[in-house]
């Protein structure tokens, strides 16, 4: 009977296991994400929409990766907003935040049809990857960058702001 209790422990514990690995990429929506990124704060959000299957976006991860580590201490705020879709979470995107050991935090955006938030967050904005935004409200800063981003480039851009 001891025997049972523990092999079904450790089944638990595995399935937990799962769960967590999944929830280290939220799934949210884009009214959970407007929120996220309109808090009436000074700090400074970069917020980069991606997907694994785009060779650009991956490219420039680093970047973020750098931003996210150097500004730990100061008010800003790195966010990767994942666009691949939901039915990949636990093949693809899970796996490749795990596999390139990402630190900065990643939500997937179930959104599937563009046309129904794109407007009201970016109305300049295609939809095209990668594309990155910069927003603090308490500053008025709003920068759209619709294009892959050079090295170095993000951090220039930020230096702008003198944080």
């Amino acid at each position: 009977m001891r025997f049972k209790t523990v092999i079904l422990g450790l089944l638990l514990i595995s399935a937990g296991r799962i769960t967590l690995l999944a929830q280290s990429v939220p799934v949210i929506t884009f009214e959970q994400l407007n929120r996220i990124i309109s808090r009436p704060t000074d700090t400074l959000y970069v917020v980069n929409f991606w997907a694994t299957w785009c060779g650009p976006c991956v490219k420039e991860l680093p970047q973020f990766e750098m931003l996210h580590k150097t500004y730990a201490t100061k008010p800003v705020r790195v966010l990767l907003v994942s666009m691949d879709n939901k039915a990949t979470l636990n093949t693809k995107v899970v796996p490749f935040v795990q596999a390139r050991k990402l630190q900065t935090p990643v939500v997937l955006l179930n959104e599937s049809d563009l046309n129904t938030w794109v407007d009201r967050l970016v109305p300049e904005w295609s939809g095209a990857l990668p594309m990155t935004l910069l927003l603090n409200r308490k500053r008025k800063v709003r920068r759209f960058i619709g294009k892959a981003l050079k090295e170095g480039e993000l951090q220039s851009i930020i230096n702008q702001y003198k944080l």
